[in-house]
Parts: structure tokens; sequence; C-alpha cells
């Protein structure tokens, strides 16, 4: 039977449960036992490949001892196992960062799971299709790591307040033309499920050329996140994509400490990152930063970390929503500290339905460069825009026919001369065509840092389309939306300020 065939199985037995309600507990319910069968397979091989290996925990909840023989423990004695000793014993599992982090990762990664099931005979029968996974076989590993960006997608359905799924497509093309390199700490501050974090380290992989190579690999990369279902789900992604102790994905909120705190061992060189937007934080959480550029709005305040936490050099590839571009208040104040700070070399524009059909709000990637302190050519000098176009034919991508790499190929080749990525990455040789055309900070200074500048190239068509037209009608909503979202926070803040004297 098929992966695929195996995970379908899984859900149609979950959806007999009467304790499993909907897409999001179906997912982290699967969550928490697939870590638990790729964790053991995972210290199979470490037991192989080292003498003396002590496992980190106790040798009865690993997966190969209670679940693996299909004729185990079920019914009453298998629920009683699971909700009154396994979870509840990894929940509060005696496991040092220091001592025993591969045991530290169990823990953070059950500290909010929950057995949702309540028949013990279909837990096992869902328990025994996924033992017709080998995750010991590297070949079904990588399979399994393909369909694993299909489950994630799965978290859809519970999706709000800009919290989306990045489309693997954009993941890919990001991290590509930010090109990490072994050595290098690549971070992404709201990593989700993990998305282009397991793109770099695609990459990284296949630069690994030995065991000083695969050392650097295991530390590579970092990510924080909020919720405790995606961070788990990011924990196992990186499980599958060769991380043995995912202890630098953090499950937390990056936001939730002052940035003049950050010290020398906070900064990375790149960045990639897709943060929320369209939502607010928590009262407080603004008080973390700069008077100057306080804002409650999430994507405003993960601009302003990612710029500082870029070492000198250092690279970054963000997506931000059109609101971004052209707002106005502290967003202007915050689009002057990137320009004045970095080298904003390129946006690119993408279609408005990128992230279709979970919201209509127009996006972009911002790739720029944190500029050195001494640097005569330090910020901004000229951005380069390029919008990349939907496929002919095509008139919205959605649900069923998603965004694919191949409809960037013509903004990669537009990205530099050179046939290979090490040269692409140089930006050398770039010409203004249809899509592509480029702006002094001089005019973008007398535009008062509004970014929202748009392609010169083509004219203002009328369009009496109506899926076209409603689309457009949709993303004005989300635009008018946006805004009042802005207003209402520069409001929340007038009055506090004015509480405040």
């Amino acid at each position: 039977m098929s992966i695929s065939s195996v995970i379908k199985s899984i859900q149609d037995i979950m959806r007999k449960d009467a304790g499993v309600d909907g897409d999001a507990q179906r997912l982290g319910q699967l969550s928490w036992l697939l870590f638990l069968k790729i964790f053991d397979a995972q210290e199979e091989e470490l037991e192989f490949e080292l003498d003396n290996y002590q496992t980190p925990l106790p040798t009865q909840y690993l997966w190969r001892n209670w679940a693996a023989d299909k004729q185990g423990i079920t019914g009453e004695e298998l629920l009683d196992f699971v909700n009154n000793q396994l979870i509840n014993d990894l929940k509060n599992l005696a496991a040092p960062l220091e001592t025993n982090p591969r045991g530290f990762v169990v823990k953070e990664a059950f500290s909010d799971a929950f057995n949702y099931m309540k028949n013990g005979t279909l837990l096992r029968q869902v328990v025994n299709k996924l033992n017709e996974i080998d995750f010991t076989s590297s070949e079904e590993r990588h399979l399994f790591g393909d369909l694993y960006e299909q489950i994630l997608k799965d978290l859809q359905s519970a999706g709000n307040a800009g919290e989306f799924y990045t489309p693997r497509a954009v993941t890919r093309f990001i991290v590509q033309m930010i090109n990490p390199q072994l050595g290098e700490a690549i971070l992404d501050p709201a990593c989700g499920t993990g998305g282009f974090l397991a793109c770099s380290l695609d990459i990284l992989q296949k630069q690994v050329q030995d065991t000083q190579g695969e050392k650097l690999f295991q530390n590579s990369v970092q990510g924080v996140e909020k919720k405790q279902l995606p961070h788990l789900l990011c924990t196992t992604n990186m499980m599958l994509h060769g991380i043995e102790v995912p202890k630098q994905i953090r499950h937390g909120n990056t936001l939730n400490k002052p940035l003049s705190s950050l010290d020398i061992e906070d900064m990375v060189e790149v960045v990639v990152s897709n943060p929320p937007f369209g939502g607010t934080e928590e009262d407080g959480i603004e008080k973390n930063f700069p008077s100057e550029y306080q804002t409650r709005e999430t994507a405003d305040l993960f601009l302003q970390y990612i710029i500082e936490v870029l070492k000198e050099n250092g690279r970054a590839a963000v997506v931000l929503p059109d609101g971004t571009l052209f707002g106005e208040g502290v967003k202007t104040k915050i689009k002057k500290l990137l320009l004045d700070e970095c080298n904003l070399h390129t946006v690119v524009r993408l279609p408005n339905s990128v992230f279709a059909p979970y919201t209509s709000i127009k996006t972009n990637i911002l790739f720029f460069e944190k500029s050195s302190a001494d640097s005569e050519e330090k910020g901004t000098k000229n951005i380069w825009y390029y919008e990349v176009p939907l496929p002919t034919g095509v008139k919205a991508f959605n649900k069923t026919k998603p965004m694919q790499l191949k409809d960037f190929d013509a903004c990669y080749n537009w990205w530099g001369t050179g046939k290979t990525i090490d040269e692409k990455v140089k930006r050398q040789g770039r010409v203004e065509n249809q899509q592509a055309w480029q702006v002094s900070i001089e005019e973008i200074i007398q535009r008062n840092y509004n970014l929202d500048i748009k392609n010169p190239h083509v004219e203002e068509a009328i369009n009496h389309d109506p899926e076209e037209l409603l689309a457009n009608y949709q993303t004005q909503q989300a635009e008018i939306h946006s805004l009042q979202n802005q207003l209402k926070n520069i409001l929340a803040e007038a009055l506090a300020s004015k509480g405040e004297k």
C-alpha cells in the first residue's frame, strides 16, 4: 500500500471515533503519533551507529515497545496506557536541555499533546496503519517527507489571522535565491510547520562532505513557533529532514522579549520567513520595541526584529502584504529604518491568488541585505521590482491548481547573469523588461517611503470578466479590512499614550 493510501486510511479510521472532531484534531492526533514513530526510527539508527548509546526516554515509551506489535495492547488497556502513562509522563519528563537534549525535544513536543481518540480499538487500528510506513528506510522517509507537505495543508482549515501554509513553490524559490551555505545560521522567527527550514536543509544536505560538515548541518537551522501544533509538526519535519536533535525549534513567541536584549549569540546570517500578517499582538508586546516604532501589528514587529537580528552583510527574504508597502504612520518609520539599515535590492510582486482560497490579500517577497555599519554604501540606493504574472491561460491560482516553481522561471532567469545559482545571486546584468523595473531611493523618499509601485510597463486594462472582477473585489475588501485594522491600532495607540499623560 502506498504511503498516501496509509494516511488516507488513518484519516478514515479517525472519522469513526467520537472523540475526534474535524481536521485540526485529526492532525493533532496524527502529529504526536508520527512524532513518536519517527523519533524511534532515529533511535534505532543512533543505536546502530554509536557504541553504548542510551535512549533518552523510559524504554516502555519507545514506539517499538508499545506500538510495533500489531497484536499488542488494544481497547481500554491501550487507552489507559496512552492517557494515564505515555502522554502524562512525556509531558513531565525530567530532561534538561544540557544533559538530555533529545529527551528535552520530546518533552517540548508533548507540552500540549492530547489523545482525542476515545475508542482504543480504533486507536490500535491507526497505530497498525502507521506501522506500514518504514521510517528507517531512507527511500520511504524521503517519500513521506514529500507527502508531509500535503499533510500540513490540512492545517489550513483551522488557519486564521494571517496564519497560512506558504505554498511550496514560494518557499523553494525564496530559499533558492537566498542560497544558504553550510556554516551559516538560518532563522525563521515565525516558522510554522517548518517549510522554509526544510527547503534550506534540502540545499545544505548536498553540501555535506564529511563529519565536520555533518556537524554544521545539524546546527544550521533555528525556528520559533508560538502555537503548539505547528511547533510539533515543525519538530517532526526537522527530524524527517535529518536533524537528530531539533532543539533549535523553540516553542514560544519571538516578539516576547525586548529587541534591545538581542546579543551577538542571537545574530544570524540568513532569515527566511512568512510572518503572520493581518493580525495583532497581545497588549504589552509592543513595549519590547523602541517607542517610535511601537505597533501591535504582527508583520511590522517581525520586520523590525528581522532587521535587528541580521548580522552585518546577512541576508533575508520575507513575505509581506501590500499593506506594509503602502502603509503610513509607524509603517513609514519602519520602512525608512529598513532602507537606511539594509539594501532592499529586490521586491518580487506575487499574483494576488497565491494564497487562495485562504486570503486574496496581495503579497510580496522583500529581499534585503544588512549593511555594514562602516560601509560607505550603507542602505538602499535602488530597488528592483519584478512582477510575477499569472501563467498564460490561468485566471487565478486555487487550492487544486496552486502556484508551481516553474512559474518563477522567468524571474529566476532575469535575476542575474550566469548559469549557476552561485553566479545568479550576485545579481549582475539585470535589465528592465515588461515585468521588471528599477526605482531610485530618491523617488522612494519623494513618495514618503511608499513602496507600492505599480509596473510602469503595464497599461491599466478595462476588464469585464466576472471571475476576475469578483477576485479584484475580494482583494479590495481584504485591503480595506487591513486598513481598518491599521486605523484601530493607531487609535488604540493614541488613546493609550493620551491615557499615560
